[in-house]
């Protein structure tokens, strides 16, 4: 017969064949109240005010709810199927080794916002994001998330220049293979050049900026990634201006500086932000640190950083960067780019590292082949990572979490050279294959960048 041993100042009772331990008043066969320790199987359990202490042991439940503070928890801990275990408000729960967790419907991680972010995260914390709505882990530097949904790896160039005359061609290429572009459709208004543009995994943005040689446009177009066709009008930047950059996350485009070369040459510092997936105008969302044209773009998912660029003839070696979910100035990266002048130069990212290649340089007519690189989320300056096949400028990047692509430019020869590099090794780029037409100033994006934050 199995007895059970009950030390001094022990508060046990027997009433109708229940068993209470810390209360008269058991409402199953064994009731514990505080702490519970040995091999049982509990059935029943709605409410433990104290839970812990176990180790190497099983146990097993049908609705288990935390009210205060937990110890260790290890080994296994099975939840009845549809049944729960909760941790209430205000409450922790510290898991030991925890061998096996059976689940029998689904698990409900933390969640909440970027700013609900816990301070001081350590490596291997899974939360679900409600501003970026996808499920996030930390890696020991930063927040990255674990899918881009309706990602295929596809990269998208549109508009651009030719030795003659702006066009309005949108080609396509696959980013994990190599091979000659493919025609998607055309910019839907007209031809375009300088064209700034960003994407999350479905939809890609263009800022169709220059009209003419000298006419800009405020003008927003957008396509659907996956499919090819032609571009669909989305809505107006807060300034007509052309010679912009952008770069985007899973949800926000943001759109930097410009030139409006009539009636006067003016430069702007201005940031306009969307909303990807909701057609309108944009909005203000602050300053860069300085006016500039064409800055060399590179994000994560909530980083966003801003490369060089020139107001006038002067080129400029400062980085600034921006918190992508919110509004504000751009603020220091601290450090400066290793090549002064990256004007004019392509960006790619993974989201770990952000990449700049090719640009002019302080002194009139060079053109640059360098490849720079910096963590996006740290500060500090750029560091060389290689070259390109052919020193240029006025070419575009885009990228997957893997592999970045810089198309098009001029050496000063128009270019339909795609070249490629890992992102996350160093080195020179490789030739990938050609682009459907000889051009520079193309728009460039794809549906599984850095700002995405998936694998």
């Amino acid at each position: 017969m199995p007895t059970i041993r009950i030390g001094f100042g022990s508060d046990f009772s027997l009433v109708n064949q229940l068993v209470g331990v810390g209360t008269t008043a058991a409402d199953f066969k064994l009731e514990v109240t505080n702490t519970l320790k040995g091999d049982f199987n509990i059935t029943g359990f709605t409410t433990l005010t104290r839970y812990g202490g176990f180790v190497g042991q099983k146990q097993s439940g049908d609705d288990i709810t935390i009210t205060t503070s937990v110890t260790t928890i290890s080994e296994d801990i099975i939840v009845g199927l549809g049944k729960t275990f909760t941790v209430s408000v205000g409450s922790t729960a510290e898991v030991g080794i925890l061998d096996n967790v059976s689940i029998g419907t689904h698990f409900s991680v933390p969640n909440g916002g970027i700013a609900a972010r816990t301070e001081e995260p350590v490596e291997g914390m899974v939360r679900f994001n409600n501003d970026l709505n996808t499920l996030e882990f930390y890696n020991g530097v930063e927040w990255r998330q674990f899918t881009v949904t309706g990602a295929s790896g596809r990269g998208v160039f549109g508009g651009g220049y030719t030795p003659t005359s702006s066009i309005s061609s949108i080609s396509y290429i696959n980013i994990s293979s190599t091979g000659n572009a493919l025609n998607f459709g055309t910019l839907s208004t007209a031809a375009r050049i300088d064209s700034g543009s960003f994407s999350n995994s479905t939809r890609g943005v263009f800022h169709l900026g220059i009209a003419s040689p000298i006419a800009q446009t405020n003008t927003l177009e957008y396509i659907t990634i996956a499919s090819e066709g032609n571009s669909i009008d989305f809505g107006d930047l807060t300034i007509a201006r052309n010679r912009t950059s952008a770069l985007s996350n899973s949800t926000r485009g943001i759109v930097a500086g410009g030139f409006t070369p009539s009636p006067t040459n003016t430069y702007f510092n201005v940031l306009d932000y969307i909303q990807i997936q909701t057609l309108g105008n944009a909005l203000d969302f602050g300053d860069l640190r300085n006016v500039t044209v064409r800055p060399g773009c590179v994000s994560s998912s909530t980083r966003g950083i801003f490369v060089g660029g020139a107001p006038g003839g002067t080129q400029l070696n400062t980085i600034d960067y921006i918190t992508i979910a919110s509004t504000g100035n751009a603020v220091d990266f601290g450090g400066a780019h290793i090549f002064s002048g990256a004007y004019l130069a392509g960006g790619i990212s993974n989201g770990v590292r952000g990449i700049v290649g090719g640009g002019t340089s302080p002194t009139p007519g060079v053109i640059r082949k360098d490849i720079a690189y910096l963590t996006i989320a740290s500060t500090g300056n750029s560091v060389y990572f290689g070259d390109l096949t052919i020193a240029k400028s006025h070419a575009s990047g885009c990228s997957s979490s893997t592999r970045g692509i810089f198309v098009g430019g001029d050496t000063p020869l128009y270019q339909n050279t795609l070249e490629y590099i890992t992102i996350a090794s160093t080195g020179n780029a490789v030739d990938f294959g050609d682009d459907v037409i000889i051009a520079s100033r193309r728009g460039a994006l794809s549906d599984s960048h850095g700002g995405l934050g998936g694998f």
